[in-house]
């Protein structure tokens, strides 16, 4: 690494990130040809592509010496096509450069554009940016570019797509002439190029895409789902590899925003991204997924562009994406700056032709096979019990004490039970999969009934099914209170009961959702534990449960409520219905007026309306 004695502040902080070699597309913008020249560089995201610029610009900016001066005008300008994006080169940047006393500013949409006007008045080595924000700082005045001295446009293929060709060439055409020009891109279609032969002077052209299509570092799976089990097998993906990080891809916002909730109710920590979201509820999403307080995130593919995620070895295509480059996009934000990362598309027999083509024009070779099963993903969760950082940790006086305490109380299969029950609480609960074969043949509720069969042959209860059910078992009556007119639905207060009570969907039995309330009934078994659980106060919501005090449902109130309404303003009223003839007719006999006083009649009592003649019929005159 020839850049090492030349720049010693660069090379302490790629030592202090553990930075032993170069990644390719950082070697190739540090040959000897690539040298202070122009660069039209090809590569994919997460090659590392923000160092690769930072360290070809360094000789540009810091001209031989070891430490910037005086922050004034900026020396470089880095446009990318994301407020994400950008923010996430400013803090790649800042560590780069944080032993040569560079001061990077970053200027991006969504931000107090007051705030950065102040920054940039106390001056700036480096200045990143989204395209328009930067622009509306050059209209304005606030940005003085006069002594750039180097442009990087990041993902440019991206910007292009977004619309900010006119806003770059604004850019280009204000910063000075003898500038140098750095243009990265995915892929170099040819807007890319004309824009290279426009704004650049004699490029050197770098590509180091993958050979392959997509990263080498990336394991590609398809798994075939049955359709409507899309929920269910992310649910057993995620229990099974049990990734730190996760990005889990939705086609639209209201899909992202499903199944979100759908995994809050499984216990899962996980965030969204989406194009709804403020700058604000973005950066809190992300700052949540990076120390660590959430380890899912399921997001839109806009929302998603150029966002790096620490320790994220698995992504999700919950829905097929549109095209090979969203795919390669998508898998993009894993396998980075050589971690190993896992791709995983979710494939229904009738999408199956689509997956095909896609995988096929992306070049990709994709193992396939069906979601994890429950009983695979109990098996790992024993081996990671037994590997858990638990029995790693330093025994301390206290615990030794505690630990005879409880020898001397209980058995050391007590103890071990009580162990791997608190290991199991913390964990949600895999899902069944229905086999993708039988769904092109069967109807869900044959499913379902089939399903109840094994269970019972196994010796367990069978799980709930959409058909009515009684428990086999002594069962206990609950109420909660939200009904049918506060839009209370089975599919979601199934989850919310399992996750208050800590119980699992087969301790639950008839679930009756009336006008008010919902009566439900839980396992005798576990209807002790569960009426203290609900006792506490959840964070997630407030729906009060309790126990019934009869055995059985409280069958008049739900006759009651089932009994159909009164029509009208008095619904609750015992009254009789209004009848607006007879009141107008008793106030006429009280007039002494007959209630058909004033109006002609007939001897047969039918009233009788003034003949004031026959009208002539008119003559059609054609």
């Amino acid at each position: 690494m020839t850049f090492l004695p030349t720049y010693p502040p660069l090379a302490r902080a790629l030592a202090e990130r553990n930075f032993d070699r170069l990644t390719p597309v950082q070697t190739a913008v540090l040959a000897d040809d690539a040298d202070g020249r122009d660069l039209l560089v090809s590569a994919q995201t997460g090659s590392g592509k923000t160092v690769a610029y930072g360290l070809a610009v360094a000789s540009n900016l810091l001209e031989g010496a070891e430490r910037f001066g005086q922050a004034a005008a900026p020396l470089a300008l880095i446009v990318a096509p994301t407020r994400e994006l950008a923010l996430q080169v400013h803090r790649e940047l800042a560590w780069l450069y944080q032993h040569a006393g560079a001061r990077v500013v970053s200027c991006v949409g969504g931000m107090d554009p007051r705030r950065e006007q102040r920054e940039l008045a106390v001056g700036a080595h480096i200045v990143v940016g989204t395209p328009g924000r930067l622009c509306d700082h050059l209209r304005r005045g606030r940005l003085d570019v006069s002594e750039l001295k180097a442009i990087v446009l990041d993902e440019a293929d991206e910007m292009l797509d977004l619309g900010f060709r006119e806003d770059m060439e604004f850019i280009l055409q204000a910063t000075p002439e003898d500038r140098r020009t750095l243009l990265f891109s995915a892929t170099l279609p040819p807007g890319i190029v004309a824009l290279a032969k426009d704004y650049q002077q004699d490029a050197f052209r770098v590509e180091v895409a993958g050979e392959e299509g997509g990263h080498a570092d990336i394991e590609y799976r398809a798994i075939r789902i049955a359709a409507g089990d899309v929920e269910h097998a992310v649910v057993n993906i995620l229990r099974y590899f049990e990734s730190p990080g996760t990005l889990v891809f939705c086609n639209t916002r209201e899909a992202v925003r499903h199944l979100q909730a759908t995994l809050l109710e499984r216990g899962f920590s996980v965030v969204a991204l989406s194009g709804e979201l403020t700058q604000n509820e973005r950066t809190l999403a992300l700052q949540a997924l990076r120390d660590g307080r959430a380890r899912v995130c399921v997001a839109t593919d806009v929302a998603a562009r150029g966002i790096d995620l620490p320790n994220l070895d698995l992504v999700i295509h919950a829905d097929l994406p549109n095209d090979p480059e969203v795919m390669q996009h998508r898998s993009g934000r894993t396998g980075r700056a050589g971690r190993k990362g896992v791709s995983i598309l979710l494939v229904s027999s009738a999408r199956r032709r689509r997956a095909d083509m896609l995988l096929k024009l992306a070049g990709i070779d994709a193992a396939w096979g069906v979601a994890p099963q429950p009983d695979e993903i109990r098996k790992l969760d024993q081996e990671r019990l037994l590997r858990d950082d638990v029995f790693a940790g330093e025994i301390t006086p206290e615990d030794q004490a505690l630990a005879q305490v409880l020898l001397a109380e209980r058995s050391p299969e007590q103890i071990a039970t009580a162990l791997a029950r608190l290991y199991r609480a913390r964990l949600p609960s895999p899902e069944d999969i229905v086999d993708p074969g039988e769904d092109r043949v069967k109807s869900r509720a044959e499913r379902a009934r089939e399903r109840a069969d094994r269970e019972a042959e196994r010796g367990s209860k069978p799980a709930k099914s959409s058909a009515r059910h009684r428990m086999a078992e002594d069962s206990v009556w609950f109420t909660a209170a939200i009904g049918r007119r506060k839009n209370a639905e089975a599919r979601w207060l199934l989850p919310m009961l399992c996750r208050r009570g800590s119980i699992k969907k087969e301790d639950i039995g008839t679930i009756r959702i009336l006008d008010t309330v919902t009566e439900f009934e839980i396992s005798a078994r576990v209807a002790r534990r569960f009426a203290a659980r609900i006792r506490r106060p959840d964070k997630e919501d407030s729906i009060r449960i309790e126990e019934m005090t009869s055995a059985a449902p409280n069958e008049e109130v739900r006759e009651k409520e089932r009994a159909p309404k009164p029509h009208g303003k008095n619904k609750t009223s015992d009254k009789p219905a209004f009848d607006k003839k007879a009141h107008y007719d008793t106030k006429r006999r009280d007039r002494g007026e007959h209630a058909h006083a004033g109006k002609p009649r007939h001897e047969n009592g039918a009233s009788a309306k003034p003949v004031f003649g026959k009208k002539k019929k008119k003559k059609f005159r054609g």
